[in-house]
């Protein structure tokens, strides 16, 4: 499974590289927006709608919120606004997850998690493409590596030392060494970004805004699981050889996105 893991984990790094650095902005909004309505497709099933046309119809609802944003991209004033409501959303899913380990056996209603699903499909969504347009595709790139050295950091602390449970009853192979193992990572690789991208005297603005990055991406990890949780999934998908749906690898990014081009913001002023 680990050697299947990691083969599937190295085309997709191979593929990302490729967008991002060679396709332009608009060829790289529309390959993420492809990833994105795979994403609704298995969210929809997350959601409780389970036929192809209701899943369908959740798509088209998602790419019609992903074009209204669209124009908007260049516009840093909204999209920070905008940001900083999906950072809002997020801190309130920390209180929706603490709820629910609580009461396990109470499950949101299905029109509650369909709306979830497209704030968090489409705000990484636009988190990305202004993070494309403002800072260049180094910045983009350096997300991923932060989100994916932090989830592998994650991964083999909990494997090697993970005792305590951190969400017993939204992911119980998460643990607290895990968190510690991803914060050593992402710090590991804050640091090193911040020389690579020439960020200067405002570099702990930046390490500080990638530690909260990596925290978050924990967040809509566990914030996926406690979806699949309710339906009594492990994965959200097959897609993925190794890593199950879309969704599977791509939720820690849904939560990361938005928090790290906020923090940009802030730390450009």
């Amino acid at each position: 499974m680990l050697k299947q893991r990691v083969a599937t984990a190295v085309v997709l790094a191979a593929l990302v590289v490729w967008a991002v650095m060679k396709l332009p902005l608009a060829g790289f909004g529309l390959l993420l927006l492809a990833v994105i309505l795979l994403g609704a497709w298995e969210w929809a099933g997350l959601a409780g709608l389970n036929g192809p046309r209701h899943r369908l119809a959740y798509g088209g609802l998602v790419l019609a919120l992903i074009l209204t944003l669209w124009p908007w991209v260049g516009n840093a004033t909204f999209v920070a606004g905008l940001m900083g409501c999906v950072l809002a959303g997020w801190c309130y899913a920390l209180f929706w997850m603490w709820r629910y380990t609580a009461h396990p056996d109470h499950p949101d209603r299905s029109m509650v998690v369909a709306v979830a699903g497209a704030i968090v499909l489409a705000a990484p969504w636009m988190a990305f493409m202004a993070l494309r347009d403002e800072f260049g595709p180094a910045y983009v790139l350096f997300l991923f590596l932060l989100v994916w050295v932090a989830d592998i950091g994650a991964y083999f602390a909990g494997r090697r030392w993970g005792r305590r449970k951190l969400a017993l009853a939204i992911s119980p192979g998460k643990t607290w060494e895990g968190v510690l193992g991803a914060a050593v990572a992402a710090l590991t690789v804050a640091l090193a970004g911040a020389v690579a991208l020439g960020v200067g005297a405002r570099w702990p603005w930046f390490v500080g805004v990638c530690m909260v990055t990596a925290g978050f991406s924990i967040a809509g990890d566990l914030f996926e699981s406690m979806m699949k949780r309710q339906c009594g999934m492990k994965d959200s998908g097959t897609l993925l050889p190794g890593h199950g749906g879309v969704l599977d690898r791509v939720d820690s990014l849904t939560a990361a996105a938005p928090v790290f081009l906020l923090g940009l913001y802030g730390m450009r002023g």
